[in-house]
């Protein structure tokens, strides 16, 4: 990449851990396979030479490939030097305990996890969805003892229902267990339900909020202005097309353009930028394909968007009502 970009640092809620406002994620990354390890690995060592320690990753994601290709480049970086998230719950194969949350999928997964990514521990490990088929009890215990055998840091939670998330911290403390720190749900211009649900409960517990999908699975870059091109997320991700590809959200796609042309940005860092702008943000997960996709959302890094372009932005993009 030419020229450095000064990443910021943001704590994880009220907690020590410090991560970079944008963080680089494996899931888009990689898509259903790992089809070029050099690639990744240039991609993921710019990112880190520009200052981005977040490191996102499941164990779902390729089937595992992705924790072992991104392990393997993440152990050319110094250990404290990076923040590395991995997650459990989907099913990683046809065996009836190989899913959800028990505590002998959580413990199992972990290792085999561990495993890939050739480290001895992780900084972060979510509950990647809630588990209704498993007591909570069983879930904070078995996340708590991963945090007392030292295999983990900090554990958090991922799309959960805030008032799980709420349950669950209150269970921790009732136990004596380490509650979850940290909640990863999906937040952009196009999807804000999260301002309703949960930048209130964040702020009265303290958890840190690192959200996916900032630019709506890019339909926030204008890549979909003329439609939707064969073999891209939207023609493989027919749920997401079915929620964001509607025409009140390509209309306000098209007419962000004025705003981002008059910050001197492009619709991408402008999406990024109204994100960070939240202070209930911790940090926001991007994916990168390419060098050129990686400087352009790293771009945002340094943007402190006015309150007036803010405004703009609610106002254009305002939740319809449900």
């Amino acid at each position: 990449m030419g020229g450095e970009v000064p990443v910021r640092y943001r704590r994880l809620g009220r907690w020590g851990l410090r991560v970079s406002e944008i963080a680089l994620g494996g899931w888009t990354t990689f898509g259903g396979s790992v089809r070029d390890p050099a690639a990744v690995r240039e991609i993921m060592l710019a990112a880190y030479e520009a200052g981005v320690n977040y490191f996102d990753i499941a164990d779902v994601y390729a089937n595992g490939e992705a924790e072992r290709v991104m392990g393997a480049v993440l152990g050319e970086m110094p250990r404290h030097t990076v923040v590395v998230a991995s997650k459990v719950f989907f099913p990683m194969s046809d065996d009836p305990n190989d899913r959800g949350l028990s505590r002998k999928h959580v413990h199992e997964s972990i290792d085999r996890s561990l495993e890939r990514l050739g480290m001895e521990y992780v900084d972060l490990y979510f509950a990647h969805r809630f588990d209704p088929d498993v007591p909570l009890e069983e879930v904070v215990w078995a996340f708590s003892d991963l945090v007392d055998r030292g295999k983990v840091l900090y554990w958090g939670t991922s799309e959960w229902p805030p008032e799980m998330v709420r349950r669950a911290v209150a269970l921790a403390r009732e136990g004596g267990w380490h509650p979850p720190v940290v909640e990863q749900p999906e937040y952009s211009l196009v999807q804000r339900r999260v301002e309703r649900e949960l930048f209130p409960l964040v702020r009265e517990l303290g958890t840190g909020l690192v959200v996916w999908s900032p630019l709506g699975q890019g339909l926030l870059t204008g890549k979909y202005d003329g439609g939707i091109p064969e073999g891209s997320r939207f023609a493989r991700l027919p749920q997401f097309t079915r929620r964001l590809w509607t025409e009140t959200n390509r209309r306000r796609v098209v007419a962000m353009r004025e705003i981002a042309e008059e910050a001197g940005l492009t619709r991408a860092q402008l999406a990024l930028a109204w994100v960070l702008a939240h202070p209930e943000v911790s940090a926001a997960i991007v994916g990168a394909t390419s060098l050129a996709q990686l400087e352009e959302n790293l771009g945002a890094a340094e943007v402190d968007l006015p309150a007036g372009v803010v405004a703009r932005l609610d106002d254009l993009f305002a939740p319809e009502e449900e």
